[in-house]
Parts: C-alpha cells; sequence; structure tokens
C-alpha cells in the first residue's frame, strides 16, 4: 500500500464523500435517515460562507476515507474547537493508518489556529472505534448526556412568538 495522504477536501472528491456517508449510514444501520446529496455537501463546503470543513485521505491513487467536521465554542476556554461530524474509512483500508491521518489531519488545524478541543460522537457499540479513539488520547464525557430537538418538536420551537 502507498503511504496515505490527506488533504483539504476538494470540488472534485465531493461524490466520492456522499457515497461514503452513505456507506457510514449503511454501517450504522441507518440508511433511512442518510438523505444527503452532491449539491447539499457542496454548497456546505463551497458555498458563500461555508461553515463545514473536511479532509480526505488518498492511498493507492484514489479516495479511500473522509472526515467532516465543523468549529464549536468553548466558553470555558474562549477559544473555538473542532468538532469531527463524521468520519469514514472504507473497510479494505482500515487499520492500515488511514483514521488515524484523518484525526491528525483535524488535529494539525486545532494546533495551528490554537483551538483547545477536538470533540466527536460515536456509538457506544462501536467497540473498535471506542479502543481507536481511545489509542489516540481520547476520553468519554461519561458526565453529559447528549439531547436533540428535532421534527415537529424543532418546528414547534422556531415557530413560537416573538417574546
Amino acid at each position: 500500500m502507498e503511504p496515505v495522504l490527506t488533504r483539504e477536501i476538494r470540488e472534485s472528491d465531493v461524490a466520492a464523500v456522499v457515497q461514503m456517508v452513505h456507506d457510514l449510514a449503511a454501517y450504522e444501520n441507518s440508511s433511512d435517515e442518510c438523505r444527503m446529496t452532491e449539491d447539499q455537501l457542496r454548497a456546505a463546503l463551497f458555498g458563500t460562507a461555508p461553515a463545514l470543513f473536511g479532509h480526505v485521505a488518498e492511498t493507492d491513487g484514489r479516495v479511500v476515507g473522509f472526515v467532516l467536521w465543523f468549529l464549536n465554542f468553548s466558553t470555558w476556554t474562549g477559544t473555538h474547537g473542532v468538532y469531527g461530524e463524521d468520519m469514514y474509512v472504507e473497510p479494505g483500508y482500515r487499520g492500515r493508518g488511514v483514521g488515524q491521518a484523518l484525526f491528525e489531519a483535524m488535529g494539525r488545524v486545532c494546533v495551528e489556529r490554537g483551538y483547545q478541543r477536538l470533540e466527536f460522537w460515536t456509538l457506544d457499540w462501536n467497540t473498535d472505534t471506542i479502543a481507536f479513539t481511545a489509542s489516540l488520547g481520547a476520553r468519554p464525557m461519561s458526565e453529559w448526556t447528549v439531547y436533540r430537538i428535532d421534527g415537529p418538536e424543532l418546528a414547534r420551537l422556531g415557530t413560537a412568538p416573538v417574546r
């Protein structure tokens, strides 16, 4: 295998990344929830004011993994951080340093910009990812519980009268 190279996502990578996002959804048994299109990803990454960023990993002359991330902010540290939204490595390339290279790409962004945190979620059943990220120094934030508001509840909140 050739060395793993990481770089920022280019517009020419959009189709490959969207396919891998759908592959990730299938891996996580959530294919029916994944609706992202190439146009949506292109607009999010390359529109007028992009708020989504990403890197791809290349080896053997092709893109074999990606990570999409965005900025968060810690009021306690007073600095931005990186939130890794999704990462995927094609099955045939797992265990070959591709995931580590993608984490290193996000880590470089943090260090170069003075960000204090690199955060992400992983499913509690994904023991391979949990072990892998622990080997990088990741710690679970067990004292925090993730909450989400979406669907009709979000619509209700967003259409409430202004007070």
